[in-house]
């Protein structure tokens, strides 16, 4: 039976109840019980005082990193660590690398921006030397990851669960690590895209890789909510370090700065918690509502095959199957689709003119799918989108020939 969440979404809904919000893999809806967790927040502060913090050591961050380590397979909840963003966790691993000698990263060319733009900043002044593939063909990508590995011999591997700019979908973190020859280089798997959207076993490689991933798109807790798991014997000393990683160190000296031997060895200094507290509420949600990461991505799925066959009919130059960078018969891939078009940027200005809420990456439309939707919200946009047809149309230039590029726009 389809699902129907809207009433739990009201907040949200009720904001801009004409708004057809298609930007779940960006900005996604949270759940009414995320506002409850807000002012539980609040509340506690006001309770506890000063003892907010041991008060949130002792009960909201362990539940909430025990619920995290059952999402992703992990058999120990200490491994996982809270940060405000993953930027702060990436520079805080390029940290642990050598010092004496620049450092060799190696990445594809369709990662994130705050991985892209600090790299390319390191690289800039000799600090890093960094090399990156191509993305597609995706079934290849791990083999040619593995042949660049063993040539570059990188201190650091970075890679995406799935890429932003497109939905492509690697097999799974396992493959990655196979690939990697030297036990030694660091692992991390920017899973923003993939945690609370799929199924994601970690369980196999959960002592090899790092693993990166928030609360800000489909774990539905907004911005602040980050976390990384920690594999042991990684990063054991990160220079760029603040006085919370000092909390649980063990009292025997280290020969300096001491450093927990867990997860929290990363982490920095005073944070807001509060979105811990919605990511929690937000997971203890699902929960009672019986529903897993393999319940969201099959019900994202079923909504992206009904707006692609609804699109048939409307003869859109850019909303069009053959649009798609990942076929819709391809069932690797995210819970957002892209159509690749010279007129991608033009046509989601006119769709939120529209109130037709998607977004665009350089030459490439996306349009994602959550559990705030349902098939009667698809019809809804398939139907304004057939109001609007002269609106949105315009002619495609008779050269238009697509390129298909592989890396981020800067």
């Amino acid at each position: 039976m389809p699902l129907d969440l809207t009433d739990h979404f009201s907040r949200f809904h009720n904001g801009d109840p004409d708004r057809l919000h298609f930007a779940a893999h960006s900005h996604h809806y949270w759940p009414d019980v995320a506002f409850e967790a807000q002012a539980q927040a609040w509340n506690d502060a006001a309770r506890h005082a000063d003892g907010k913090w041991s008060f949130l050591f002792d009960t909201v961050i362990p539940a909430s990193k025990r619920h995290i380590a059952e999402l992703l397979g992990l058999s120990d909840p200490s491994t996982v660590v809270f940060a405000t963003n993953t930027h702060e966790l990436l520079v805080r691993v390029l940290s642990c690398l050598p010092a004496d000698r620049p450092q060799r990263l190696l990445a594809s060319e369709g990662e994130f921006h705050s991985f892209t733009r600090q790299t390319r900043r390191l690289a800039e002044d000799g600090s890093i030397e960094l090399t990156t593939i191509p993305v597609a063909p995706i079934d290849s990508f791990t083999d040619r990851l593995g042949e660049a590995a063993r040539r570059v011999k990188p201190d650091l591997v970075y890679v995406s669960h799935v890429y932003f700019d497109s939905g492509h979908r690697l097999a799974s973190p396992a493959d990655v690590a196979d690939a990697v020859p030297d036990p030694d280089t660091f692992i991390l798997i920017d899973g923003y895209h993939a945690f609370m959207a799929m199924p994601v076993d970690l369980g196999a490689v959960e002592n090899r890789l790092f693993y990166l991933a928030g609360g800000y798109k489909y774990a539905m807790a907004g911005e602040g909510a980050c976390f990384m798991h920690c594999p042991p014997g990684y990063g054991e000393r990160p220079r760029n370090t603040g006085w919370y990683a000092a909390f649980s160190a063990l009292e025997k000296a280290q020969g300096g700065v001491a450093y927990a031997e867990d997860a929290s060895r990363f982490m920095g200094a005073t944070f807001d918690p509060t979105a811990v507290y919605r990511l929690k509420a937000v997971c203890e949600w699902l929960a009672e509502q019986g529903l897993t990461p393999a319940d969201i991505h099959a019900h994202a799925l079923a909504l992206q095959r009904r707006f692609v066959d609804g699109l048939s009919t409307l003869d859109h130059p850019v909303l069009a199957g053959d649009r798609l960078v990942v076929p819709i018969a391809d069932q690797h891939r995210g819970n957002f689709l892209t159509f690749e078009s010279p007129a991608a940027a033009d046509t989601q200005v006119k769709l939120t003119g529209a109130n037709i809420i998607t977004d665009v990456r350089g030459d490439r439309l996306r349009v994602g799918f959550g559990l705030y939707q349902t098939e009667a919200y698809v019809d809804r946009l398939l139907d304004r989108l057939t109001s609007l047809a002269p609106l949105i149309r315009f002619a495609m230039p008779s050269n238009s020939s697509i390129v298909r590029p592989v890396s981020p726009d800067p």
